[in-house]
């Protein structure tokens, strides 16, 4: 019997039921969990506001705008549900919602990597192993329905999106488009029997390090011996330069660890973000003798914008957050490197310093006094050792679980 068999073998399909271990007598679980899938506009509404009952009095979590969280759960909008599929589970208690969960499967990705594996992400709950134990093992029936024997996560859709549960880092901000959790998470994914398969490394760069001036210069000498120019993506010819990052960036990640690459829609829909949002003069890719050899994308720490916002653009239908926005747009001190990689062909030539380094001059002149870089695989040595020699520091840590077969 395969992983995801055993652990629902006992329960019944109806997922009305309560799941998860007997109750304890005397004690809040006593009174059942009732995990159903999302299927009404009040239903998704208790699915995205959660998350503000959870990190109450946590300074560290960035609140998601509401207009954000309903786009990426929309199947109609998003561009992930062209090729794969989801759906979002809410476990409650006498009414009260005390946990979810979004369970994803991608063919894509069981097929690049001859898997038969599903993902959960955007995992919530109150600090109790029967309400965790519920959600995941709702997502284990859902994926085994479809054929899935595995499961792993937390990973939103595919790991071209947030993913991983913060296990080291608690104490500092959360940055843009990564994750941030509470401590005890790690314990009830590890009850349920969901053991780790890789840690991911993020990164904080200071711009003001003296390690990282002196190793400017020596990068700086390095790479001009190889012929490298970096230039600033141009959106003139829109679609040819996202063609060319595209296959860049699907190029460079491809023997990567748990990487699936990203569809035409999926990445058109992130360059058009980013045109509307990024920073320009931060969308940087690097040549040699004409060829494009690398990317680095950095964005503004948006969070450090919207954090004050409490998810809200609009008061009593007024657009009073985005003159807020707007306003604490222009106060952003903070960035995140979203995107560093080089073709294999060109790695160990400089490229990847000198991305680093053209970022961190751009970074300064804007007035950032430093930038998370997240995430990279823990046994990545190609760009770990680089970011280590230009002074970044690993400051959080992220771990992907997953169940045994």
């Amino acid at each position: 019997m395969n992983r995801i068999d055993s652990r629902i073998a006992p329960l019944a399909v109806d997922l009305a039921q309560p799941l998860g271990p007997p109750p304890t007598p005397g004690t809040i679980s006593d009174i059942p969990v009732i995990v159903s899938e999302v299927q009404t506009r009040q239903d998704l509404n208790e699915f995205i506001s959660l998350p503000w009952q959870i990190y109450k009095g946590d300074r560290n979590w960035a609140p998601p705008l509401w207009v954000e969280a309903q786009a990426f759960l929309d199947r109609r909008r998003h561009p992930f549900y062209l090729h794969g599929a989801a759906t979002q589970f809410i476990a409650r208690r006498e009414q009260a919602v005390v946990g979810r969960v979004l369970v994803s499967d991608d063919p894509n990705y069981n097929k690049a990597h001859a898997t038969n594996v599903g993902c959960f992400g955007m995992f919530e709950s109150l600090d109790d192993e029967t309400i965790g134990d519920a959600l995941l093992d709702a997502s284990a029936e859902w994926l085994a329905r479809r054929g899935r024997t595995e499961l792993m996560g937390p990973i939103d859709y595919s790991t071209n999106y947030p993913c991983g549960l913060l296990i080291e880092g608690f104490d500092t901000p959360q940055r843009v488009l990564m994750n941030h959790n509470p401590p005890y998470y790690a314990k009830l994914l590890e009850s349920w029997g969901l053991t780790k398969v890789k840690d991911l490394h993020g990164w904080w760069f200071d711009c003001s390090c003296p390690k990282m001036s002196r190793w400017a210069s020596r990068a700086a000498r390095t790479s001009s011996r190889g012929k490298i120019e970096i230039r600033q993506l141009t959106f003139k010819d829109f679609d040819a330069e996202v063609a060319r990052c595209m296959e860049l960036y699907n190029q460079a990640w491809e023997n990567n660890w748990g990487f699936v690459k990203m569809t035409e829609a999926e990445f058109r829909d992130l360059a058009k973000h980013l045109k509307q949002f990024a920073e320009p003069q931060l969308m940087l890719m690097a040549e040699v003798a004409g060829r494009p050899a690398g990317l680095a994308i950095t964005i503004p720490d948006f969070n450090q914008a919207t954090r004050p916002l409490n998810g809200r653009l609009t008061t009593f239908g007024l657009p009073l957050g985005l003159f807020r926005l707007w306003r604490n747009m222009r106060r952003i001190r903070a960035g995140r490197v979203l995107v560093l990689g080089v073709l294999p062909e060109f790695r160990g030539r400089g490229v990847t310093e000198l991305l680093i380094l053209r970022t961190r001059e751009i970074g300064q002149r804007l007035g950032y006094v430093g930038a998370e870089l997240g995430w990279t695989l823990e046994d990545n040595a190609l760009i770990n050792r680089p970011i280590q020699k230009a002074g970044a520091v690993p400051y959080k840590r992220f771990r992907i679980y997953h169940s045994a077969t």
